[in-house]
């Protein structure tokens, strides 16, 4: 498994409208091959910022890889700049390889 997470920080008062950003798009995400789950994390409040976490699992690096190359990803990050009020500077990309996993 390949593991990607942003991790964003959303200016208090903007979660709703975050939320509903994630929510409401249309993420591609299904029809793209090797693509196994999507989970958008609520954290923490402080000093007027909430963290959010969006975690996408894949089957492996090269479904990811082809995943940023693809029409599909394009289409799910259209307009992704046109929000950047609500955020407290851009979103932080770290990626994971599995080491060890138990179903």
């Amino acid at each position: 498994m390949y593991l990607t997470m942003n991790r964003f920080r959303v200016r208090e008062g903007q979660e709703a409208a975050f939320e509903e950003v994630w929510q409401s798009r249309d993420s591609h995400l299904k029809s793209v091959d090797g693509f196994e789950s999507f989970h958008l994390l609520k954290g923490e409040a402080a000093d007027g910022i909430r963290l959010y976490a969006s975690h996408t699992a894949w089957r492996d690096r090269a479904a990811f890889e082809a995943w940023t190359r693809s029409e599909a990803f394009r289409a799910a990050h259209r307009g992704a700049g046109s929000h950047a009020d609500m955020y407290d500077g851009p979103p932080v990309l770290e990626v994971f390889e599995s080491v060890q996993s138990i179903a």
